[in-house]
């Protein structure tokens, strides 16, 4: 196993020189990024058609126009995000100042997944950039092409002791978790984001766990069939289902299930076509195993719409599976594919119970007009963050910070959210010399009385 020691003490020596701390140094950073995404746009989607299969419609908005826009709106709001910021003292600290310094941690480690190769690496870099830290990013190994390009692209124009890719396989990540750096950002499955925290706890590493888990689609009877049909289609089958958020399965209410489903069958017909497989350009399954994995859930249920896939190309097309229960395989565990169970309810409230038993999803999804049942189902259900009457659109918005809660992950970041994930909030009280109350010190009279009077 190989030693990143060297790697770790190179970054740190950089880092004690506090040029990153320098907000021009940052925003300089990050410029080039921007410049460097744009420049090697086309070799991107390239290796993404390799690794994935991915379309460059596909790629383009979910891997780098999103980032883009990540860059261009953190540009726009570094130099006040890195301001300390004066906030109110109390009546007891008369002649204080109180203030609030953002400071990098120091070295980040960034563990990034194969869903979205190039993205969930460089959005947190953009956020550990902008903060002023030094990166380590571990990209993939099941996308092999886009890791590649990635530590080319970062190789090419970040010196190493400021930004770098380690690339490799279950090995590296265990041998950079077992180095002493300053912050983990990890974004993959649960059971790696426990065995993330319990690396990171011997050292008491703080750390940023984007994880995933069975996030729920409600269709309340009062929905727009047709329009939530689509969103959920969307929502479900861009990338091939690989997405964190992506709807897991549909609870829909028995009264529209029927129609709800011939209007999801349609849905899938135009947006994809009649043949997904034929037709080569849907995102395939990372691997054979994976593969395998999902096609042991087609046995569940009833299809009633797709199901057939093809091994060689590693193409599952998009599926609906009916008359699904809570003890079918396909209900255990998020199922990151193509494949949509479909569950029904009555009573909104025993539908609510049946979803709150389970582990706190990452996303929650419901299609209503009724403000009533809206708010029903917030206030009952926690989850990391979602949409109403759409579906995954959340995430583009560097307004809404994006994260889990629970089992789902620990943190959230996007847009300022990223600054503040990878900066610790420093907090300062300046005091005055022009004079000194004396009722803090015991040796004043009737000490206790006089702090007493500040202290309701």
């Amino acid at each position: 196993m190989e030693n990143y020691a060297d790697l770790i003490q190179k970054q740190k020596s950089f880092f004690s020189q506090g040029k990153t701390k320098d907000v021009s140094f940052r925003m300089e950073a990050l410029g080039k990024l921007r410049t460097v995404i744009k420049q090697h746009e086309q070799e991107l989607m390239d290796a993404l058609k390799a690794d994935l299969n991915k379309s460059e419609f596909d790629a383009y908005l979910t891997e780098i126009g999103i980032l883009l826009e990540e860059i261009r709106f953190t540009m726009k709001h570094l130099k006040k995000w890195a301001k300390p910021r004066k906030v109110k003292s109390t009546i007891a600290q008369v002649g204080s100042k109180s203030f609030i310094y953002p400071e990098p941690y120091g070295i980040a480690l960034i563990i990034a997944p194969w869903n979205y190769p190039f993205q969930l690496a460089i959005a947190p870099l953009i956020g550990a950039i902008a903060a002023g830290n030094c990166a380590i990013l571990k990209p993939s190994e099941l996308t092999p092409q886009t890791s590649a390009l990635l530590s080319k692209i970062i190789s090419e124009n970040f010196p190493e002791e400021y930004i770098c890719v380690i690339e490799g396989g279950v090995e590296t990540s265990t041998a950079l978790l077992n180095e002493k750096v300053d912050y983990i950002f990890f974004t993959g499955s649960v059971p790696v984001g426990k065995i993330i925290m319990e690396a990171a706890s011997k050292n008491l590493t703080p750390v940023t766990l984007e994880l995933g888990g069975k996030s729920p689609c409600i269709v309340h009877k009062d929905a727009n069939l047709k329009l939530a049909a689509k969103r959920i289609a969307w929502g479900k089958y861009i990338n091939a289902g690989q997405t964190c958020v992506a709807p897991d399965y549909i609870y829909a209410h028995n009264s529209i299930k029927e129609e709800f489903l011939k209007e999801v069958k349609q849905a899938i017909q135009e947006l994809y076509g009649g043949d997904p497989i034929a037709a080569g350009n849907f995102t395939r399954i990372v691997s054979e195993r994976h593969f395998n994995r999902l096609t042991r859930f087609l046995s569940n249920g009833t299809t009633v719409h797709g199901g057939r896939h093809d091994l060689s190309s590693l193409i599952i097309e998009p599926t609906v599976l009916n008359n699904v229960t809570w003890k079918d395989e396909v209900m255990e565990d998020e199922i990151f594919g193509p494949i949509l169970p479909v569950l029904e309810y009555e009573d909104l409230s025993n539908m609510i119970a049946e979803v709150i038993k389970r582990p706190k999803p990452l996303a929650l999804y419901i299609f209503s007009e009724s403000e009533a049942v809206q708010n029903q189902i917030l206030s009952s259900i926690s989850f990391g963050g979602g949409c109403i009457n759409d579906t995954v659109y959340h995430l583009s918005s560097p307004y809404l910070p994006f994260g889990g809660v629970g089992e789902s992950g620990i943190g959230a970041y996007h847009g300022k959210g990223s600054f503040d994930v990878f900066s610790h909030e420093k907090s300062i009280l300046k005091q005055t010399t022009k004079f000194d109350l004396p009722f803090r010190y015991p040796t004043t009279k009737d000490a206790l009385k006089k702090v007493k009077m500040f202290i309701k």
